[in-house]
């Protein structure tokens, strides 16, 4: 084998809990990465192939074909012990799955490491659960991988694989297998500090000269010590006789996060509608919709007279209920159950909506947040959640070349 090349490991037989953990124990030890993997049960027998490389620098003086030679040896020696068949080759090959399962559980890592795996495989044995299936999702941004599991106590599985993915440093997701991502139809997204960089009223007060004491407010209300709603009052009112030309201003400077145009444009290729619901100002986001193709956008008003802010709010206040609200009133527009839809945020004024959805997802949140969500993604790519919802890479960049772009 070329020793520039990767290597394939297929392992193959009976099947039974904690093979999957057994073997990827035994790669932990080594310096690789897993680059792709794919596991299928069929009729019993089990077939695992996995593609690893070896990390950059691993040792001075040490080949990419001495690291995998000692791997053969590990694992024909975990193979004799657990009465399964394994083989070597380039890593060039990809073992097909098939469906069927309670419980799907996502892994997102950058790097991800076979000790994690290991470690996360672990939790379903002691589960008493079965993989059926692993299939990779990703190998960029992140790399991602989709695991089919049966059987077993779900709420210990999820418990365990929540604080091993805290332990390892990785982004887990479980969900029932219902919630799979053709049966989403609805997407919604919070907009500060998710779909967009930064909180857009600390744009704007940084042009009316009090950007500190708006973003000591706005940390406060974040971290659900202050109601959202006197927050929010409070921070307009600074803004009082801010000329209404910096919302102009404010709308040139705002930097999406990066996948959010990938994300958007892959879900509405794939059938879904998104919408926006912001704590913010519709002067902002009615031109974030219109730009990114949204089918739904909530937002709150910023009073306007004689072309200078007035500190006021027009209208009723969008706050933690009113998202849940909201939500609630776009899935209806969309013929979409709240089953069917997903709700993404970093806040405490978005659990509400978080929880009302069929899947909430806590987006590099404040811890608050992630305890309470479905699952938390703390990577700075918001096309990442599309893994999530079991949407492939390959599915993202076919979205590109239709559109003609990249994010």
């Amino acid at each position: 084998m070329n020793d520039d090349s990767t290597l394939l490991v297929t392992v193959t037989g009976r099947d039974r809990p904690g093979i999957s953990a057994r073997l990827l124990s035994t790669l932990s030890v080594f310096p690789v990465t897993v680059v792709d993997l794919e596991q299928v049960v069929l009729a019993g027998r089990l077939v695992l192939g996995t593609v690893i490389d070896v990390d950059e620098g691993v040792a001075p003086g040490v080949s990419r074909g001495r690291v995998f030679e000692e791997i053969r040896t590990a694992l024909d020696k975990t193979a004799i012990d657990l009465d399964m068949e394994v083989e070597y080759s380039a890593g060039n090959g990809r073992v097909k799955g098939v469906g069927g399962n309670r419980l799907r559980v996502t892994v997102l890592a950058a790097p991800l490491r076979p000790g994690a795996l290991s470690a996360l495989t672990s939790c379903v044995a002691r589960a008493g659960s079965n993989i059926e299936r692993i299939e990779r999702l990703s190998g960029y941004p992140v790399t991602s991988v989709e695991m089919d599991i049966s059987g077993g106590d779900t709420e210990q599985l999820r418990a365990e694989l929540a604080m091993e993915a805290s332990t390892q440093g990785v982004d887990v997701a479980v969900q029932a297998s219902g919630l799979q991502r053709r049966g989403k139809h609805l997407i919604v997204m919070d907009v500060d500090s998710t779909l967009i960089q930064g909180e857009v009223i600390e744009l704007l007060a940084a042009h009316a000269g009090c950007a500190d004491e708006v973003a000591r407010v706005t940390e406060e209300a974040m971290r659900g010590e202050l109601d959202f709603e006197e927050s929010l009052r409070r921070r307009v009112a600074l803004l009082e006789g801010l000329d209404a030309s910096a919302m102009e201003r404010v709308r040139d400077d705002i930097q999406l996060t990066p996948g959010a145009r990938t994300l958007i444009r892959t879900l509405k290729r794939l059938g879904y509608e998104c919408g926006i619901v912001s704590g913010g100002f519709t002067q902002i986001t009615d031109g974030l919709a219109e730009s990114l193709g949204l089918d739904h956008s909530a937002a709150n008003t910023l009073e306007v007279v004689d072309g200078k802010l007035t500190g006021k709010l027009v209208g009723p206040i969008i706050d933690r209920k009113g998202k849940a609200v909201t939500l609630e009133q776009f899935a209806t527009e969309a013929s979409v159950p709240l089953s069917q839809t997903v709700a993404i945020g970093d806040g405490a004024n978005d659990l509400d909506m978080l929880q009302a959805a069929g899947l909430g997802v806590a987006f590099n949140a404040k811890p608050v947040v992630r305890q309470q969500a479905d699952t938390a993604v703390n990577v700075p790519y918001l096309d990442t959640i599309a893994y999530i919802l079991g949407v492939t890479r390959e599915e993202i960049e076919e979205a590109d070349l239709d559109d003609g772009s990249h994010d």
